[in-house]
């Protein structure tokens, strides 16, 4: 029984699989028909724009460092808080270096030594000369050792507080670090108790707090090699902060680069623009940013979409419908393009119907379907 049903049941099996294998491949083998899609060329403006990135910051960014090296024995300002011009900004407590001081001590001991030496020598010449026993040279010789030797230990005097105090005591404090333009604080680096070193000619020295302008910004930003030649000095830009998305701040391109660096394996040149952000709009220091560069730009001219053309030799031509329904053959004469339209200069009036290449519905356009 079993030898009877397994040939009935396996062979309706395999032709059935053997027929639907004919039928898919049969249908995978008609040919592709496109949909009619027909689009007309409309009245627009159209805008060539490039977007350079980069981020806002502001034109003068100062930083305030220390005169003495030392320990921040006080912090008067905290991050976003303003300040004037030699407003204080924190306080440093010097600590001494020990031969330092040790050997500023020593200078003043052996000052004050050759001062009394030049004091009783003095007080002696001026003895003599009283009962004419010393000359006129001699008492100005004395007089004059006497001036130096007090002249030694006020140096020496004042060489020892600048080791100990970091100051001589006489003007402005250098322990107070006071801001040196007006501003608003943007970072203060330090905390209380931190060691900070002092600006001389082999150290920059450490930085106590960094002010800049808020009120004058400017957008810093890189274009590729590809659009600098399109662009100049002066031209209008459009700023989008990240962290403003709806802000749209209006601005001037004031410095290209004349010199490109290396990014990514393209040439990058470096733009300036000023910004002028309008209202109470506050943008923070170092938002990133894109500018929008205006190239060129066409007021209410015929366009039509690029996906419609075809280029025979670099001329361009599209399919217009006639009015049988079929399609021929025109030529145009186009002329700005933004990307997606283009301006129609000669060939059409507006209002014919244009057929869209299948080119281009594959690169994005109409869907296609399969027929026979």
């Amino acid at each position: 029984m079993r030898r009877i049903l397994l040939p009935l049941v396996l062979v309706p099996g395999v032709l059935l699989a053997f027929v639907a294998t004919v039928g898919f491949l049969w249908w995978q083998s008609l040919p592709e028909t496109e949909e009619l899609v027909l689009v007309s060329p409309e009245v627009t403006d159209l805008v060539l724009k490039t977007v350079a990135t980069g981020a806002i910051v502001p034109r003068v960014e100062v930083e305030i460092k220390s005169r003495v090296s030392g320990v921040i024995a006080e912090l008067d300002v905290q991050p976003g808080e303003h300040v004037d011009q030699g407003d204080r900004i924190a306080t440093v407590r010097v600590i001494p270096n020990s031969a330092s001081l040790e050997s500023a001590q020593s200078r003043l001991r052996t000052a004050r030594i050759q001062l009394d030496a030049a004091k009783t020598e003095l007080d002696r010449v001026q003895a003599l000369a009283a009962q004419n026993a010393a000359s006129g040279a001699e008492l100005q010789r004395a007089v004059t050792n006497h001036d130096l030797a007090r002249q030694e230990e006020g140096a020496a005097a004042t060489q020892l507080r600048i080791v100990r105090d970091g100051a001589a005591g006489r003007g402005d404090v250098a322990t107070d670090i006071k801001s040196t333009v007006k501003g608003m604080v943007l970072d203060v680096p330090v905390e209380l108790g931190v060691s900070v070193t002092e600006t001389n000619t082999f150290s920059a020295g450490t930085t106590i707090a960094t002010v800049a302008d808020m009120t004058d910004m400017v957008f810093e930003g890189t274009v590729d090699e590809s659009e600098v030649g399109r662009i100049r000095e002066g031209m209008p830009i459009l700023v989008t902060v990240g962290a403003l998305r709806e802000a749209r701040i209006p601005g001037t391109l004031e410095f290209i680069a004349p010199k490109g660096v290396v990014k990514d394996g393209t040439v990058q040149f470096e733009i300036r623009a000023s910004i002028r952000p309008e209202g109470d709009l506050f943008v923070r220091a170092g938002s990133s940013a894109n500018a929008e560069i205006v190239l060129d730009e066409r007021k209410q001219v015929l366009a039509l979409q690029e996906k419609a053309l075809h280029f025979e030799e670099g001329a361009p031509w599209v399919e217009v419908q006639t009015a049988t329904g079929g399609f021929e053959r025109q030529d145009l004469e186009v002329g700005l393009s933004d990307g997606l339209q283009i301006e129609v200069v000669k060939g059409l009036s507006g209002g014919e119907q244009i057929r869209v290449s299948a080119t281009a519905m594959d690169a994005g356009g109409p869907r296609r379907r399969r027929g026979r």
